[in-house]
């Protein structure tokens, strides 16, 4: 009888670098679409769809779509497959996870609540992955999940420990210049005091003598980024806070010189110009565990 390690060694050589680079998303960030996949890691959709196919059939993916209200369908959603769990786990030296939690996963993924802030998030670091795979110069070192910030944890390079509540940490370089940021991602749904208040967290990290790594604002519109910096002259900062509107992209990514810096009446400045404390090696964020 066949048992679940058979099923792993027999597919895991089966796996590109590509391949790999996806199922540890998915371990770390819960859900993609089909679309996020594609513009990330392919040059088409067709190319993508076929090979998402190949490793739902290979038993390493699960795919589903969203129940929607207004009628029509949405994309593919796809997460992490039993399989597909057991395969990074063991790669990550993680306990492997029991195939009732892999369902169980699964199922949270697929009716929760904050499912659309969750893409929200991802859709982001896909832009940017895209952005890498069209720009040799570019480079997407880390994406660190909400999951491993919101506890306590020590700063690469600092004997700091402190806690932030942030939507993601990303390690970011171009042309040699390389930035760590936290983001915080924005739907438009809580007041701007709400905003405001978790700069605390930031805050009371560099006072423990952690970095004062920039803070970013990913909001859905002009007319709230221009009310957030009106209330942001009223508080004390010890980070850069950095915004963006998504609704003045017109078609760039967050790579681009899309972000206004708090404080700086200066030119958008582009996601690895914003200001660092001091020099960051993105290889002491391998070794660095929440």
């Amino acid at each position: 009888m066949r048992t679940a390690t058979d099923h792993v060694l027999r597919v895991q050589h089966q796996l590109t670098e590509r391949d790999w680079r996806l199922l540890g998303w998915l371990y770390d960030h819960a859900v993609l679409t089909s679309f996020q996949i594609a513009h990330a890691l392919f040059p088409s959709l067709n190319y993508a769809q076929r090979r998402l196919t190949q490793l739902t059939e290979l038993g390493l993916l699960e795919r589903f779509r969203p129940f929607r209200l207004e009628g029509g369908s949405h994309p593919y959603h796809y997460a992490l497959a039993h399989t597909g769990a057991l395969i990074v786990a063991a790669s990550r030296g993680d306990e492997p996870p029991r195939r009732a939690a892999s369902v169980t996963r699964l199922h949270r993924i697929a009716t929760s609540r904050n499912l659309d802030h969750r893409l929200g998030i991802n859709q982001f670091f896909t832009d940017l992955a895209a952005h890498e795979r069209l720009h040799p110069a570019a480079r997407l070192h880390h994406w660190r999940p909400d999951t491993k910030l919101n506890r306590f944890f020590n700063p690469p390079g600092t004997m700091a420990y402190g806690m932030v509540h942030a939507d993601a940490l990303g390690v970011w370089s171009e042309h040699g210049q390389t930035t760590v940021w936290y983001l915080e991602h924005d739907q438009g749904t809580e007041a701007l005091g709400v905003l405001v208040e978790k700069l605390a967290g930031y805050n009371n990290l560099v006072r423990r003598g952690g970095p004062a790594w920039p803070v970013l604002f990913w909001l859905h519109s002009t007319t709230r980024e221009a009310n957030l910096h009106r209330r942001l002259a009223d508080t004390r900062l010890t980070v850069p806070v950095a915004t963006a509107a998504r609704d003045r992209l017109d078609g760039r990514s967050p790579a681009d010189a899309v972000w206004h810096l708090h404080g700086v009446a200066s030119p958008l400045l582009r996601l690895a110009e914003l200001p660092m404390p001091g020099e960051v090696d993105p290889a002491d964020f391998n070794q660095a565990r929440p």
